[in-house]
């Protein structure tokens, strides 16, 4: 899948812009702070129709701007799609088109337009809580399939208005709602499980090709009892002293964690940067294959100053694995030319004073 044209109005400091883009990507080149990654943001945008920086809509808007615009024009197995979004700061009005026609349901809209962003910031994968690891897994999935999607709405929002309850001290209202919970949750924890146990290998795989020697792991920690509906019941009466004390849910997919391994200990406590930086890189090739998989077509990938902190031999393992087997699109940003590896080749972009323009024009 490739986005043949991105149009952005009144998105974040770039001035209204319009680019066709090569089928092969390219590299937007400035310094720091000028907007390069507010490209990258804008192109992501109509993946799942809001910020990769979890920032709200009000947030992406030109600083005291009336709102925001972003086109992208994407060519993929199905023919071409034009996907537009916007967003008018005056009384807080989204609206999503695909082809023309508005989409008022978000499932309807998500992956028209299929990409994986790795940011500097993804180090938390590895480094972080485990709140970053749901994250992204439940960003994988839902992409993935929205049968995932659409049982992770439920459950969340199931979740929502029984910790209300159990805030409240409303104890009946709390054990209405866990009714709710067994579904949706059991789908959510075994889609989980059958990801890990079918990614682990590729994770592997992937810190290998990109020059790690020592052992590396991917596991999931949880109740892997509560896959199946049938085990919530039990479980959530076992936890319900502990969740009147404590006002909340304790039971369920929202306590779990990925644990990423090295040598047998925890990554994130053993690994150094550019270790760290390796298998944060590893679990973004894993989600793109995932996502290609599932819709039979290679999403783009967009890549924000991602060989920063990896040693030469390690930039020039990712250049290769990036013009590697699979026919995709990619996107990366650097302040320099000399600052990417000279192997890759892509099309280059100038990006300064928030102005985008092919370099050399």
């Amino acid at each position: 899948m490739r986005a043949a044209h991105l149009s952005a109005r009144g998105f974040r400091n770039l001035a209204d812009f319009e680019l066709d883009l090569p089928p092969g990507g390219g590299a937007l080149l400035g310094p720091n702070g000028h907007g390069k990654t507010n490209v990258l943001e804008a192109l992501y945008y109509p993946v799942l129709f809001r910020s990769f920086r979890g920032v709200t809509d009000p947030d992406v808007c030109r600083w005291d701007g009336p709102g925001f615009q972003v086109t992208v024009r994407a060519e993929g197995p199905s023919g071409p799609t034009e996907l537009v979004a916007s967003f008018q700061r005056d009384g807080r009005k989204k609206r999503i088109a695909v082809n023309g026609v508005d989409t008022p349901r978000l499932t309807d809209a998500v992956a028209q337009w299929l990409a994986v962003v790795f940011l500097p910031t993804d180090l938390h994968l590895v480094q972080g809580p485990a709140a970053g690891r749901r994250q992204y897994l439940d960003r994988v999935l839902s992409l993935s399939d929205v049968a995932y999607l659409r049982a992770l709405l439920r459950y969340r929002a199931v979740v929502a208005q029984r910790n209300a309850a159990l805030r409240a001290g409303r104890e009946d209202m709390a054990l209405a709602f866990s009714a709710g919970l067994a579904e949706p949750g059991a789908v959510v924890v075994r889609q989980r499980l059958a990801w890990v146990a079918s990614a682990a290998g590729q994770f592997v795989a992937e810190c290998d090709a990109l020059g790690e020697p020592m052992s590396v792991g991917l596991e999931y920690r949880g109740n892997r009892d509560l896959s199946d509906a049938d085990a919530w019941a039990p479980a959530l009466a076992a936890a319900a002293a502990r969740e009147r004390a404590r006002g909340m849910s304790l039971v369920g997919p929202q306590r779990d964690d990925v644990v990423l391994t090295l040598e047998g200990r925890p990554l994130r406590e053993v690994g150094s940067t550019g270790q760290q930086r390796t298998a944060a890189i590893a679990l973004k090739l894993c989600e793109l294959a995932t996502i290609g998989a599932a819709h039979r077509t290679e999403p783009a990938l967009l890549l924000d100053d991602v060989f920063a902190e990896l040693d030469r031999d390690r930039q020039e393992r990712l250049a290769a694995r990036l013009e590697g087997p699979g026919v995709r699109q990619v996107f990366v940003t650097a302040p320099r030319r000399d600052e990417l590896p000279s192997s890759l080749a892509l099309d280059r972009y100038d990006v300064r004073d928030g102005r985008v323009s092919p370099a050399g024009s």
